[in-house]
């Protein structure tokens, strides 16, 4: 199984990914593992707050490259935060 997140830091900025691994990914974006980009070290700390479960990595790899077209924190927040 796969996953499309979000994340998202205290200042209001949001983070789109995918991986295998949910929960050791979102530990490498706050530092607790290595493996990351300067980018979530730098502008962490950073909590889930979507995801989205995904047969294979072809199809997450799709949905989050869909996600981060719409370049817009409002489209994220109305329509995926909206229900979650």
């Amino acid at each position: 199984m796969y996953y499309v997140y979000v994340l998202q830091n205290a200042s209001g900025r949001f983070y789109i990914g995918q991986t295998a691994d949910l929960q050791r990914r979102v530990q490498q974006h706050n530092g607790q593992e290595k493996g990351t980009g300067k980018y979530t070290l730098k502008n962490g700390p950073w909590r889930l707050v979507w995801s989205e479960e995904h047969e294979d990595r072809v199809s997450a790899m799709r949905r989050e490259k869909q996600i981060k077209a719409m370049k817009s924190a409002r489209w994220i927040r109305e329509n995926l935060l909206a229900d979650f």
